[in-house]
C-alpha cells in the first residue's frame, strides 16, 4: 500500500513538475515573440528613423548654416528667400516623410509600447507632424508665412528614447535567448 502511494505521488510531482516547466517555457516564447515584434514593428524602425534624421538634419546643417555655424531660424537676421526655398526643399522631400513614418509607427504600432501608457514625447512627435503638415499645405497653397511647426521637434528626446528603447529590449531578448551579456 506505501509503495502505492509513494509511486502515485512521484507521478503526481513528476506531471506537476512537467506541467510548471511547460508553461514557463510558454510564457518565455510568448515574452520572446513579444520582444521580437516590439523589436522588429517599433522600436527598431524608429531607432532608424531617428538615427537617418538625425544625420540628414546633420547634412543640411553643414550645407546651410550661417557663417557662425547656427540656423537660419535661429539666428538674429530672418532666412534669406533662397534660405527658405532650400528649407522648404527639405523639408518636403526629406524630413517630412521621415517624421510622418515615425508618427505613423506610434499610431499603427502602439499596441507594441514597453510602457502602459503613452509617452508624452511621442505625443509631442505626433503634435509636431501634424503642425509641419499645415504648414507644408499652406506652401502648397502659396503661403510662406510660416516655416516650421507650431510644436517643436522633441529631437533629442525621441531619439534618446528610441535608443534608450531599442536597447533595453535587445538586452532582453539576448538574456531570453541564454546569450552571454558583456560588460
Amino acid at each position: 500500500m506505501i509503495t502505492l502511494v509513494v509511486t502515485i505521488a512521484l507521478a503526481f510531482v513528476g506531471y506537476t513538475a512537467a506541467y510548471l516547466n511547460g508553461l514557463r517555457l510558454s510564457q518565455r516564447q510568448e515574452r520572446l515573440a513579444r520582444l521580437n515584434r516590439q523589436l522588429s514593428d517599433f522600436y527598431g524602425p524608429l531607432f532608424a528613423l531617428t538615427e537617418a534624421n538625425s544625420r540628414i538634419f546633420g547634412a543640411f546643417m553643414e550645407r546651410n548654416a550661417r557663417p557662425d555655424g547656427r540656423s537660419p531660424f535661429a539666428h538674429e537676421i530672418l532666412p534669406s528667400d533662397e534660405e527658405l526655398v532650400e528649407w522648404r526643399l527639405w523639408v518636403r522631400t526629406v524630413f517630412l516623410p521621415n517624421i510622418q513614418a515615425m508618427r505613423d509607427l506610434v499610431i499603427k504600432r502602439a499596441d507594441l509600447l514597453s510602457e502602459p501608457e503613452m509617452p508624452p514625447i511621442l505625443l509631442q512627435l505626433c503634435a509636431h507632424v501634424s503642425g509641419y503638415e499645415i504648414t507644408a499645405a499652406r506652401w502648397e497653397q502659396g503661403n510662406f508665412d510660416e516655416h516650421l511647426s507650431v510644436v517643436p521637434f522633441p529631437s533629442e528626446e525621441i531619439a534618446a528614447y528610441a535608443r534608450h528603447g531599442f536597447a533595453g529590449l535587445k538586452q532582453q531578448q539576448g538574456r531570453l535567448l541564454g546569450r552571454r551579456q558583456d560588460g
